[in-house]
């Protein structure tokens, strides 16, 4: 297991953006199996409570993130990564400890608002309605953000027509066709093109250059050491590693046993 690391102090002028202070995020849920079944024979009519379990998705994690900052959220699948960017944004609530930011983070995901039966063109004012766009903003911004995704030829029709590529440059592209003070994009390039993602990750570094403070969660190691000046490693909940990017990234490429950055 790889020892945990503190990050660098910050200079005396850095502004924090984000603080998570002893971040505790604990779901309750049923479970199920043989270990379950025999927890709860002989449990009568309450027997379904002896299969409720906890799961500690996050154990006290404590960073500050500072303006101007683009930090990569690396870690194995359900580490607690989404859990833990879902808290910052305010969507889960935590069990214990704060969260603390100086403007409202937006989590790349209006996937959720975007509608299969409506054309790409209508779930552009949708999407950028949903994360707090005038609709006089994102209306004059329809043409460039389609640009942005390459869906010239497509955006007059219904997004059921997509596939899971089209739909994520999409998302991608509204969310990025303005600046913001916090934007956390999670996972949401792994199924583009590797030149959408270029292009992508220039706009991200555009960002982060005017000031705005990114989070990328991503499994590519590469997008992360281009992108990213800091990177946050979490495994199984635990804050493993904080800092330089190539040095987090090589740790954690060596508890992996990953040979490449792909």
């Amino acid at each position: 297991m790889a020892a945990k690391t503190k990050t660098q102090q910050p200079s005396k002028s850095a502004v924090p953006v984000v603080v998570v202070d002893d971040v505790h995020i604990t779901y309750k849920v049923f479970s199920s199996g043989r270990r379950a079944t025999r927890a709860a024979a002989g449990g009568g009519i309450f027997s379904r409570k002896l299969g409720l379990r906890e799961v500690n998705a996050i154990k006290g994690v404590s960073f500050t993130i500072y303006e101007g900052e683009s930090v990569g959220i690396i870690g194995s699948n359900g580490s607690g990564k989404s859990s833990l960017m879902r808290a910052i944004a305010g969507l889960t609530p935590v069990s214990k400890g704060a969260v603390f930011s100086s403007a409202r983070p937006t989590l790349l995901g209006v996937g959720a608002v975007l509608l299969p039966n409506l054309s790409g063109e209508k779930n552009i004012v949708l999407g950028g309605l949903a994360l707090g766009f005038s609709r006089k903003q994102i209306e004059a911004d329809v043409d460039k953000i389609t640009e942005f995704a390459g869906l010239q030829d497509f955006i007059d029709l219904p997004m059921r027509t997509y596939s899971s590529g089209m739909s994520a440059r999409l998302r991608f592209s509204i969310a990025a066709s303005r600046d913001h003070e916090i934007l956390i994009v999670d996972e949401a390039l792994a199924v583009g093109d590797q030149e959408f993602r270029q292009r992508s990750e220039a706009r991200m570094r555009e960002m982060r250059d005017r000031a705005g403070s990114l989070f990328l969660v991503s499994h590519s190691m590469q997008s992360i050491l281009d992108t990213c000046n800091r990177v946050i490693w979490i495994e199984k909940g635990d804050l493993m590693m904080d800092g330089d990017p190539q040095t987090v990234v090589d740790a954690y490429n060596k508890f992996t046993g990953a040979t490449s950055n792909d």
